[in-house]
């Protein structure tokens, strides 16, 4: 157990970023798999532009790497003309 109490409130910070970052990631990834499982192509164009702008709000966020928010917003624009 910590015993500075910056190291205490180190701890709680870091649980709450923690938490933060997991909610963030969760949502992307949720809104990802959705935009995958669609079948319409005007459906996923429509919902395209939300998802890239979630994509790189959480990029910003460092929650992941820009690079792969990049392959992402790739792939899922490939994903939804193809359709």
């Amino acid at each position: 157990m910590a015993n500075h109490k910056s190291a205490k409130k180190r701890i709680r910070s870091d649980n709450t970023k923690r938490l933060r970052n997991r909610f963030y990631a969760k949502s992307a990834r949720r809104s990802v798999n959705r935009l995958r499982n669609t079948t319409k192509k005007e459906e996923a164009l429509e919902r395209l532009p939300r998802v890239i702008s979630l994509i790189d709000r959480v990029a910003k966020k460092n929650v992941i790497h820009k690079n792969k928010a990049s392959n992402l917003k790739s792939k899922l624009t490939k994903y939804a003309n193809s359709l």
